[in-house]
């Protein structure tokens, strides 16, 4: 299963030691605002449990990485992408509040990037985001993925529907 390194994070596997942190993440209001209502926990821990085996490129369940700050071992955020193709695949994160703003997000999908094209035989990554959610789609802006469209009203959340922006980038694009 692939590490990754940037100059500041290590990008590792997901752990059963893990849990503690996934579960603040995905219990988090100001985390999961575009992402998912609130969960019990039995739900949660069946979404954690479902990233624990072994990945391999093609595997049916996420690559999900635990992004860490390579001095203090700290987790800062979660990410990874699961395969739609077999050389398509749509990538996602989440990252604590500590830890947004601070070019982590940047830093940890380029890697991904980096081995999905370079290793993981990907020829295209998507990526889609609940519209009002400008700080995930700066970031995947700034990474080189391009707005493709808008789903109206495509996914309910917190009792009525959003719409959804659709990214994609290709390997011959990816700089």
């Amino acid at each position: 299963m692939p590490v990754l390194h940037t100059p500041r994070l290590t990008c590792s596997p997901l752990q059963e030691q893990d849990w503690p942190f996934f579960l603040s993440l995905q219990q988090h209001p100001d985390v999961m605002r575009y992402v998912a209502e609130a969960r019990p926990e039995a739900v949660i821990r069946e979404a954690f449990t479902a990233r624990l085996p072994m990945w391999t490129p093609g595997s049916d369940h996420w690559l999900c990485l635990v992004v860490r700050d390579t001095t203090s071992q700290m987790p800062l955020g979660v990410t990874g992408y699961i395969h739609h193709d077999d050389d398509c695949a749509e990538v996602g994160f989440l990252f604590a509040p500590q830890a947004q703003g601070k070019g982590y997000g940047y830093e940890s999908l380029q890697a991904v990037c980096d081995y999905a094209f370079g290793q993981g035989g990907i020829r295209r990554l998507t990526a889609t985001v609940t519209v009002g959610n400008v700080a995930s789609k700066r970031l995947l802006v700034k990474v080189g993925f391009v707005l493709e469209g808008e789903l109206r009203e495509s996914y309910w959340l917190a009792g009525q529907w959003h719409n959804d922006w659709l990214f994609g980038l290709l390997k011959k694009e990816y700089r």
